[in-house]
């Protein structure tokens, strides 16, 4: 092999190296090989999680719960270390650059070799977990720089408040990579990822604290990524979200690899369905708010077709001068912004006549709870929120929704002193599992 003058010139060489000539300086255990995420072209990159054999199918179940962040590849039998399947992938005991242990969900230290622990290893099964290392190929084809040209590290990656879901003991935070991206190259870098299939699509565009993260200078692994002016941040979801999970059941002894650590795999990136190849599925970019800033994706016949509905709103065969209300794209932002969001609070039961009881407007009611409805088969939330006023009238049309199978649970009736003051003349139903009606 080549002498390793600097590790610049190594990355440039182990590009060019034939498949199992990589895989033979990996098992070589070189304490320069770590960070793979700018080698092995033509490899497919897996990090790997060791469990005992009694959480096989929870964890198979977690990971097809949760595929965007931990995409399962394949898993061993218990005690034996190589995947047929998946091409000749080096034994998982020595094949990954560095280790990490975890014993009751607590990290207790890195290793470079498993081989100490080949006894408990019978009873233990390997999992091997897709990387997000297309991303850097969507870099490179935009003419942007990796996240680590050099590879000697791996970029950041953060812990956000957005829960996983949950199987059996497994429950963890999703954890993200981020890249700033120049604004002017956005949507070329999405147009690009997405052709990559979908574990090449971005998962949140802008302001960090819309995921819970609070500093990008302090990512909870790796080093950070610097945001200059005039860049967006983009997250992608991260391998990492796999150590979470297992410090999160607390299992008596587990390995993973140890962050930008990767073994090899002969397969290839899956292709890109074919719709996204067509003129159809090409992916635009638009912005929801600047203040969080905050961007969404959407299909360019979807977006057509919101805009056709936001002219056919603007009509006013009445001359009531809506016109004036009307504003260019803002029914577009709102779809998006529905689309991005878990719960949904909806108000309505503008008083129109004083003099009849009751006095709300006839369409709003009905329209608010159509609303709710089709939001309910999104899967979201919803809330509705009136005037106490207006509290017999949504309790009746509530319960007929109810009965007509329209919403998915009843009402329920809390006791005096839940609301802030101030807030002591509303009411309020949550719709989403158990709907109910606040009482000041």
């Amino acid at each position: 092999f080549w002498p390793i003058h600097s590790m610049v010139t190594f990355t440039i060489h182990l590009k060019s190296c034939l498949p199992s000539v990589v895989r033979t300086l990996i098992l070589q255990k070189k304490s320069s090989i770590r960070n793979m995420s700018s080698v092995a072209v033509g490899l497919r990159p897996a990090s790997v999680v060791i469990l005992h054999r009694s959480l096989t199918l929870d964890f198979e179940r977690f990971c097809q719960a949760n595929s965007g962040p931990l995409p399962l590849l394949g898993r061993s039998e218990p005690g034996k270390w190589t995947l047929p399947s998946l091409g000749a992938v080096p034994d998982t005991r020595t094949g990954c650059s560095q280790f990490l242990k975890y014993e009751f969900g607590a990290c207790t230290g890195s290793l470079a070799s498993l081989e100490e622990y080949s006894e408990q290893l019978k009873d233990m099964v390997a999992f091997l977990l897709g990387c997000s290392f297309s991303l850097e190929g969507a870099l490179e084809q935009v003419g942007l720089p990796r996240g680590d040209p050099a590879g000697h590290g791996h970029a950041g990656a953060y812990k956000t408040t957005v829960p996983c879901a949950t199987v059996a003991g497994f429950c963890c935070p999703l954890v993200v990579t981020m890249r700033p991206i120049p604004k002017d190259k956005l949507e070329e870098l999405v147009r690009a990822s997405c052709s990559m299939g979908a574990e090449g699509q971005p998962i949140h565009i802008g302001d960090p604290e819309l995921l819970g993260i609070q500093d990008l200078a302090k990512p909870d692994y790796g080093d950070p990524v610097v945001c200059q002016p005039g860049d967006v941040p983009v997250f992608w979801p991260s391998q990492m979200t796999s150590l979470e999970a297992v410090s999160s059941c607390r299992t008596p002894l587990a390995f993973t690899s140890a962050p930008g650590c990767t073994v090899l795999t002969s397969l290839k990136y899956p292709e890109a369905p074919a719709s996204c190849l067509t003129p159809e599925g090409i992916p635009e970019v638009h912005r929801i708010s600047q203040d969080p800033l905050h961007y969404s994706i959407a299909s360019a016949p979807a977006v057509q077709k919101i805009r056709e509905l936001e002219t056919l709103i603007a009509i006013d065969p009445g001359n009531r001068g809506i016109g004036y209300l009307f504003c260019e794209d803002d029914l577009l932002r709102a779809s998006l912004s529905l689309s991005h969001a878990r719960s949904v609070l909806i108000t309505t039961g503008f008083p129109t006549h004083f003099n009849r009881e009751p006095p709300e407007e006839t369409d709003g009611p009905p329209g608010a709870i159509a609303l709710a409805a089709f939001l309910q088969a999104l899967e979201k939330g919803v809330s509705l929120i009136v005037d106490q006023r207006a509290w017999s009238l949504f309790k009746k049309l509530v319960e007929e929704a109810l009965e007509q199978g329209e919403q998915q649970a009843g009402a329920a009736c809390f006791p005096n002193g839940l609301w802030e003051e101030g807030a002591g003349n509303q009411c309020w139903w949550d719709l989403h599992r158990a709907p109910r009606c606040c009482q000041a």
